[in-house]
């Protein structure tokens, strides 16, 4: 993934600026160290281009512009990807958030324990989350939950859908925290992380996963999240999250958002490592 990561930024280096791919540098911004990843000119100065690159499970994103002053981040999350049942087995769903007290504020946790998106049931039902009602304050799995539809149905189900519903919706708010550190060029650690807090959240609806004969496939963009810093809301941030195949969520934070060109983020692009990179890479002169 880190090879991954360090072609891809020279890809989009190299066609940005038009340089021989010998001649590419990175530096940081600010702490030579700790600071935020940036394109150095041939003379040492910092190139007019602003790039994020992030990698989960397999999968590399890079966004980046050719606008001055821009600042942007980019996270990937791939919701399956660790064992995260055996703690929720353990202490429960709410249990697990707790885990993560140091970085979300208690609004975000509470948000996570006890609301949830729209979810479908194994034959194909939608619950919403008036059909679900108080079943949302379940935190456990294997349990069997009951709800009555608009129509007076009746339908049983068990918790670990309700579960995995709040797992996706616990990575979405993850990865829209994590998109806007980077873009800060901050970690984890910054001090203000839990005053930063997301509003009106919803997980994307997912797409396709990869099959024998099919590529996946992107699913649902969503763009309507609220940004709020030590309790007021920042109106110069746009955020995105887009799902991709059946786990993955990628985030996507610009500033300032009125320097944007467009209202909506360009889509991403698929692109092959041999065919679109490695190519590019041995005929850069």
């Amino acid at each position: 993934m880190a090879l991954g990561s360090a072609l891809l930024k020279r890809l989009f280096v190299s066609k940005s600026l038009g340089l021989p791919w010998l001649d590419i540098r990175f530096g940081r911004k600010g702490d030579p160290k700790h600071g935020k990843p940036c394109c150095l000119l041939p003379d040492g100065s910092t190139a007019p281009i602003e790039f994020n690159v992030s990698h989960q499970a397999g999968l590399v994103a890079l966004v980046g512009c050719q606008i001055a002053d821009m600042e942007l981040g980019a996270d990937i999350v791939c919701v399956n990807e660790r064992n995260d049942y055996r703690v929720i087995d353990q202490d429960g769903f709410d249990g697990w958030v707790d885990v993560y007290q140091e970085i979300f504020s208690a609004e975000e946790s509470w948000d996570m324990k006890y609301n949830t998106d729209p979810f479908k049931l194994l034959d194909g039902t939608e619950l919403s989350p008036a059909d679900v009602g108080r079943n949302d304050r379940c935190c456990t799995r294997d349990k069997e939950l009951t709800v009555v539809l608009k129509s007076g149905e009746e339908r049983r189900f068990s918790s670990d859908l309700l579960i995995d519903a709040k797992l996706r919706r616990f990575y979405t708010f993850w990865c829209y925290k994590e998109a806007f550190i980077k873009l800060t060029g901050e970690a984890l650690l910054a001090k203000w992380i839990k005053n930063l807090e997301f509003r009106n959240v919803r997980a994307p609806v997912a797409g396709t996963i990869a099959r024998c004969s099919t590529l996946g496939s992107w699913g649902e963009r969503v763009d309507d999240v609220e940004v709020w810093l030590h309790r007021k809301k920042l109106e110069d941030v746009k955020m995105e999250i887009q799902a991709f195949e059946e786990n993955f969520m990628i985030a996507i934070a610009a500033k300032p958002s009125s320097k944007l060109p467009f209202n909506d983020f360009p889509k991403f692009a698929s692109l092959n490592l041999e065919q679109d990179i490695i190519a590019v890479a041995e005929t850069s002169s």
